[in-house]
């Protein structure tokens, strides 16, 4: 899109990385290795480049890692938060702020009903209520200090979302990728839970067709908060989705349920999008099927040293737009 981005993050979490096999470094006009609990250096980082836009999503995101460390995960998400929105306070290039937290800061019933932006927010869980209190601090900071003078803000509650590139634990479809390879089979834990799972792409490109609004339309009267999910024909449980990664790998793939009651987990999450396809024309280009393919095209490049994995992140971005162009003929 032409745009100089800078980067502001901890070292590279996991090996291997996006970050190093796709060189992601010589792709950015300034890149930041530092802390968001080091709000002094956050902020200068945001004064030396001079941002027009800026991206919050600096997190703890690993459910299971918020139980074993909660004063971490909530520093991280709810104390990174303000520091993020202090350095944005004091940036005078800022027009749009676009906070990501997630789609699990609900108050979740287990109902299976579609959640509105306008539902309660709560967490009986760190993670979760970390990233509801990440909501608080920037509906505050939104009211209290940059409804007058800007910049415009909004947050993104999304989840559940897969891409190439993400090795973290504990998620489903790296797990699948990295017991295929191993040749050992996908442990799942719940496999009759839903959850809105999206690909990375679909996410990103709301966040950036989000900026673009708040840059046409700063003031709003609906709030600030943004659902970004699958439409409700594509909700797949976690045996859909370890069905298709196996479908997806091929030979030698397979995942067996193994339960683990160690922590309490939803068996039901939907998320109702309809106020991101009215207001920004968005919904998924990509449904689960087409999401788990191009995640697991990516792991198997992973594996081959020889591939060029910005190359082909290149070429999904394009496939992606090119469907996001079909879909909208």
């Amino acid at each position: 899109m032409g745009a100089r981005v800078a980067g502001y993050a901890l070292p590279p979490p996991t090996t291997p990385s996006f970050f190093e096999r796709t060189r992601l470094a010589m792709h950015l006009a300034a890149n930041t290795i530092a802390d968001i609990a080091d709000a002094a250096a956050l902020a200068r980082a945001l004064r030396s480049f001079e941002p027009q836009v800026l991206f919050h999503l600096a997190a703890q995101p690993i459910v299971r890692d918020a139980y074993r460390e909660p004063v971490r995960t909530f520093a991280t998400n709810v104390m990174g938060t303000v520091h993020a929105l202090e350095a944005a306070r004091a940036t005078p290039s800022l027009g749009q702020v676009v906070v990501y937290t997630t789609d699990k800061v609900y108050r979740n019933d287990q109902s299976g009903r579609p959640f509105t932006e306008g539902d309660a927010l709560g967490g009986t869980e760190p993670y979760s209520a970390s990233k509801a209190g990440a909501e608080g601090v920037a509906l505050a900071y939104a009211e209290s200090y940059f409804r007058a003078r800007g910049p415009a803000l909004a947050t993104v509650r999304a989840g559940n979302i897969l891409g190439g590139g993400d090795w973290a634990h504990d998620r489903l479809i790296p797990d699948a990728a990295r017991a295929f390879a191993a040749g050992r089979p996908l442990v799942v834990r719940n496999p009759a839970s839903t959850r809105p799972w999206q690909h990375v792409l679909d996410a990103v490109r709301g966040a950036l067709l989000l900026a673009e609004h708040l840059d046409a339309a700063p003031a709003t009267t609906d709030g600030i908060a943004w659902n970004f999910g699958p439409a409700p024909r594509d909700l797949r449980s976690v045996r859909d989705m370890a069905d298709l990664a196996v479908r997806s790998w091929g030979a030698g793939a397979l995942w067996r349920h193994e339960p683990d009651g160690s922590i309490p987990e939803a068996t039901a999450l939907v998320l109702s999008s309809e106020r991101a396809r009215a207001g920004l024309s968005w919904q998924c280009a990509w449904d689960a099927e087409r999401s788990v393919a191009a995640s697991i095209e990516w792991y198997r490049a992973a594996l081959a040293t020889t591939e060029d994995l910005w190359e082909l992140t290149r070429r999904q971005v394009d496939q992606h737009l090119a469907d996001v162009a079909r879909q909208a003929a």
